[in-house]
């Protein structure tokens, strides 16, 4: 989740420790729990109109010089607790009378699941079917049934952390869409194209980022490394890695196995 507006807010920076981003990024998890997607589903029509109002109104004008937008009002399990999902669907919780602004995750303890998560992955939610898997680098391991997109950075240390993970799956195709962050790695575009350009890109991208291989300079090819750049900033990702799963479910940051395999296998669909 971008947090520009929330930094504007309250001048609060959260990091993501698993991820390099150039604004911190939150992560998004597994699917809803039945009783979680119910509460989604009966939240808008609980708020009472006056009140859903009211609330709305404060907000925006206390903030009306970030052109700060409330787009919805939840319940939350918490009586007198709103969810508000507002401009860049950013997520925050604010009291009845509008006089206190939480900023941060709900978490619920009986599960130990994230309800903030949850429905910031339902907001996200990508079209996988109309990714340009073509402009990606593929690999396939054993008879590539999973899929899992990424967007990643050649040289972001998370994104090695990933491959190390993926180096001990069997039966996956992994996508790999270069966004390379220049105000972090400067020269990590120019190296995102020479992998592109590698007589076999896959053998070279796997090898740098699971064994430290460099890789060899050749001639810049035509490639979509632009291209996948301004497609990560269209979808919203400001830190890499970010996956996308089969079902437009995203997470960014590092998780490592089993947790990694759990993920993939429950967001196919």
């Amino acid at each position: 989740m971008n947090q520009k507006i929330l930094a504007v807010l309250l001048a609060l920076p959260a990091f993501s420790l698993t991820a390099c981003s150039q604004t911190p990024v939150n992560n998004t998890q597994i699917k809803q729990s039945d009783a979680q997607q119910k509460t989604a589903a009966v939240a808008q029509d609980s708020v009472p109109t006056d009140l859903a109002a009211t609330l709305t109104k404060k907000l925006e004008a206390t903030y009306e010089g970030q052109n700060l937008k409330v787009q919805s009002i939840n319940t939350t399990p918490i009586a007198g607790l709103y969810e508000f999902v507002v401009t860049g669907n950013q997520i925050v919780y604010v009291d009845a009378k509008g006089d206190y602004m939480l900023v941060g995750d709900l978490i619920d303890i009986n599960t130990r699941k994230s309800l903030t998560e949850d429905r910031t992955s339902e907001l996200n939610k990508v079209d996988y079917a109309s990714l340009p898997l073509d402009k990606a680098i593929k690999e396939v391991r054993g008879n590539g049934t999973l899929q899992v997109v990424v967007f990643t950075d050649p040289e972001c240390p998370f994104c090695k952390r990933l491959e190390a993970e993926f180096a001990k799956m069997n039966d996956i195709t992994i996508y790999n869409f270069m966004m390379p962050i220049a105000s972090l790695h400067p020269s990590a575009q120019q190296q995102a194209v020479q992998i592109w350009c590698q007589p076999n890109r896959t053998i070279a991208w796997t090898a740098l980022m699971r064994t430290g291989k460099a890789v060899p300079k050749v001639a810049v090819c035509d490639n979509p490394i632009a291209e996948t750049m301004s497609l990560g900033e269209q979808l919203g990702f400001t830190g890499t890695p970010t996956i996308i799963f089969p079902n437009g479910k995203t997470q960014s940051g590092y998780s490592p196995m089993p947790q990694l395999l759990e993920l993939i296998r429950d967001n196919q669909k």
